[in-house]
């Protein structure tokens, strides 16, 4: 598989919608991630992250000019112990949930499927980092309709074993914009990650389409020890 740059797959791509990469950084020391929300209408848009415990939740920038939270309003990341979990939607509450309780990642989302926003029927996607002993690897899901029919739920789960330095994999909701909004195909794109966290961040953000971006988060986790630097950015403030 060809290796895609990041920045260029989201500047030729003026609405990805939400997306998730997650791989390994350049000197092969620290697990990487980074989620973003993007938005066209005004509920979408008026959003930001802000921090939960080991994790982060949205909210609205201005409460008054909400107007439906039902999905947009949701924890993103949480971690379970050695685990981190990145999504975009409360399936994250359903993945910490089940693999509480002993159960995989993809076990976990049998219980789900793609969002009820017809006729978009946008994708699950989601995200698990599993580091121990010194040892990583992490996998990515998403849940389609079958080309636009709700009647099936199409499942694949990607599971990405000792990750490559330098090496990432990128996922998103939505091939380009459009209506209805067209789902991500295929498996999650190889793109390369490089720099530090602060590089890293301001490669991810300045890339992102100006009118439609919203949010992103990004997070660097020492393989050996497990600590994290984390770095927030909201286009609202």
């Amino acid at each position: 598989m060809e290796m895609l740059s990041l920045a260029n797959e989201l500047k030729s791509n003026d609405y990805p919608g939400r997306g998730i990469v997650i791989g390994v950084s350049e000197d092969g020391k620290k697990a990487v991630t980074a989620y973003f929300i993007m938005g066209r209408s005004s509920n979408s848009r008026n959003r930001i992250f802000v921090e939960e415990g080991e994790g982060i939740r949205t909210e609205a920038f201005d409460p008054s000019k909400l107007e439906d939270p039902s999905l947009i309003i949701y924890a993103p990341v949480r971690v379970l112990g050695n685990k981190t979990i990145v999504t975009n939607g409360d399936q994250t509450d359903t993945i910490y949930e089940g693999m509480d309780k002993q159960n995989t990642f993809e076990q976990s989302l049998r219980s789900r499927k793609f969002e009820p926003d017809g006729p978009n029927y946008t994708p699950r996607i989601s995200g698990i980092m599993h580091i121990e002993n010194g040892h990583y690897n992490y996998a990515m899901s998403i849940l389609k309709s079958n080309n636009g029919n709700p009647d099936a739920c199409n499942r694949y789960t990607f599971a990405y074993e000792n990750p490559v330095a330098g090496e990432g994999h990128f996922i998103h909701t939505y091939m380009h914009d459009g209506n209805p909004l067209p789902s991500f195909e295929g498996e999650p794109k190889l793109v390369g990650i490089s720099g530090d966290i602060d590089t890293f961040t301001d490669e991810v953000w300045t890339s992102l389409n100006e009118d439609n971006k919203v949010s992103l988060f990004v997070r660097y986790i020492d393989i050996e020890t497990g600590k994290y630097d984390t770095r927030i950015v909201n286009k609202n403030k």
